[in-house]
């Protein structure tokens, strides 16, 4: 396997140049900026292991959120799942909460079609996306508690930092997605 690259540097706000950058990835960061929501952001390359997503949580000052794309078996339901990065997802214990039995993972057409994102860019970021709400948003308890969070920015070689209430209280506001709080 190749050597794992990350820029050391820490960045506020958007890249000076966006060559190179996907248009979905811009619209994260023009998004962000009209919303007045300060982030910072590490680029790097996709990140291989669990040692290389420590160096850029490391960097951050951050752990950053496990994000999952799930689904019932009919595909008909779908749902964000926010979580600690080193917690294990049990399936039973989230369906008990939202009421919806045989959760799986949803297939990566859907996470396109509705978030336009690929898999391993999966982001709270990616429900701007989402403009007729297909997907519900669920966020694990202690998420909440936590005063950042870390997401990409619906791709997987830059990292954002961004205040935990900001993404509450003037992200999800704006893209209208409501949040159910999981205990997991």
């Amino acid at each position: 396997m190749s050597e794992f690259w990350m820029d050391e540097h820490l960045y506020t706000g958007r890249p000076e140049n966006s060559e190179g950058r996907l248009p979905k990835e811009l619209r994260v960061y023009d998004l962000l900026d009209r919303l007045e929501i300060p982030y910072f952001r590490v680029d790097h390359d996709v990140t291989p292991s669990i040692e290389a997503c420590e160096k850029v949580d490391e960097l951050l000052g951050i752990e950053i959120c496990k994000n999952l794309f799930l689904c019932n078996t009919q595909k008909t339901n779908f749902y964000m799942l926010m979580m600690p990065g080193n917690k294990k997802f049990k399936t039973k214990d989230l369906s008990r909460q939202i009421g919806s039995a045989r959760l799986s993972f949803a297939p990566p057409e859907f996470m396109e079609q509705y978030l336009d994102i690929t898999p391993g860019s999966v982001s709270v970021l990616g429900l701007m996306n989402d403009k007729e709400n297909h997907v519900r948003l669920l966020i694990d308890k202690e998420v909440l508690e936590c005063p950042y969070i870390g997401c990409h920015p619906c791709i997987n070689t830059s990292s954002l930092k961004l205040s935990t209430q900001d993404l509450l209280n003037k992200f999800l506001p704006s893209t209208g997605h409501p949040y159910q709080v999981v205990e997991l």
